[in-house]
Parts: C-alpha cells; sequence; structure tokens
C-alpha cells in the first residue's frame, strides 16, 4: 500500500504554465528554473506522461522560450490568468483520466497559484515543485507557495517527483532517468 500522495505515473500529467521569453529576464535564477523544468520534462517524456503547457497572452509576452519548444505539444493561449479558464485544460486532463497534477512554471503569485487553487477546487491532487516554480520577487514566491500548501497543493522537487513517478531501480527506465539525474546535477552545480 502507498501513501495517496505521492505520484503515480499512470495518474499524473503536467502542465507548464507560461514560461516564455519576455517574463524571464525578470525572474531571479532564470537558468536554474529553465534546467528544473527542461529535467521534468524529459523525465515525463520518458516515462509517457502527458504533458499540457500554456502562454499568457503571447502577443505582448512572447512565446515560450525555445530551450522548452521542442519538449511541448501546442501551447494553448490564454487571457485568464488561471489556466482554467481554459475549459480544454481540465477537460483534457479528464480525458487522460489523470488526478495528480504537476504544476510549473511562472510567477509563482499569479498564474501558478491561481491554477494550483482551480485545479483543487475541480478535485485534482496537485504536486507543486518548488524548484520548478518562481516570481520576481521572492516574497511574493514564498507567500504563494504557502498559500498552496494551506489550500491543498503537495510541495515537492522536480528529482522528487521523477523518483516518485519512477517508483523503483531496475525498470527500462531508469538508466537513463539516472543519467538525467547525473546531468542535471552537473548542470546546478556549474550555474
Amino acid at each position: 500500500m502507498r501513501h495517496p500522495t505521492l505520484l503515480d505515473r499512470r495518474q499524473s500529467a503536467v502542465l507548464v504554465v507560461d514560461v516564455q521569453e519576455k517574463l524571464l529576464p525578470l525572474i531571479a535564477e532564470t537558468p536554474k528554473l529553465i534546467r528544473n523544468i527542461r529535467f521534468l520534462l524529459d523525465v515525463a517524456r520518458l516515462l509517457e506522461i502527458p504533458i499540457q503547457a500554456t502562454e499568457q497572452y503571447p502577443k505582448g509576452l512572447g512565446p515560450t522560450t525555445p530551450e522548452l519548444i521542442r519538449l511541448l505539444p501546442s501551447r494553448l493561449e490564454k487571457l485568464d490568468f488561471s489556466c482554467c479558464g481554459l475549459p480544454e485544460v481540465v477537460e483534457q486532463f479528464r480525458r487522460w483520466e489523470r488526478r495528480q497534477i504537476v504544476v510549473v512554471g511562472i510567477e509563482t503569485h499569479v498564474c501558478v497559484l491561481q491554477t494550483v487553487l482551480d485545479l483543487l477546487a475541480h478535485g485534482f491532487q496537485v504536486h507543486v515543485p518548488v524548484d520548478a516554480v518562481a516570481a520576481r520577487f521572492q516574497l511574493d514566491h514564498e507567500t504563494a507557495l504557502g498559500r498552496m500548501q494551506h489550500a491543498g497543493a503537495i510541495l515537492t522537487s522536480v528529482e522528487s517527483v521523477g523518483f516518485e513517478w519512477l517508483q523503483r531501480a531496475g525498470s527500462p527506465q531508469f538508466k537513463e532517468f539516472s543519467r538525467l539525474v547525473q546531468e542535471r546535477a552537473r548542470d546546478l552545480s556549474s550555474e
């Protein structure tokens, strides 16, 4: 028997929120943020976990950063801060029969927060890797994380998400996952 808050890759999906070119220069530690999101997306693809992505008003804020575009399906354009303002986001998770949603992106206190709260309201279990969300100001970031956790979101890290999805060593994907973990560690230590 496993704890109900542990991620199960057969029940999981990823939502990438607004990691756009014009927003990223305003975010502290952007290279680490991008590296962590890229790691999570690589692991999701390795384990065949579905991914959705959004862009907030791309005409004004630009497209998703090129470092992530190749790892993402089409990106839905939105004006609402919450991704759930697009009914197709929730509908797609339900079509996939995914109840655990891993949310990453920017900004923690705006689009990420509102999306997380709305996903919780829709009955999803929401996991937020704190090393894969960011805001311009640390106070906004920390306050939003506290609010999400208080509302029922599960705070975690990208590496924890990967290990929970994998669940055990020795699987066919474990060797590639281990390589991704080591590559991420090297990249982060050199930044």
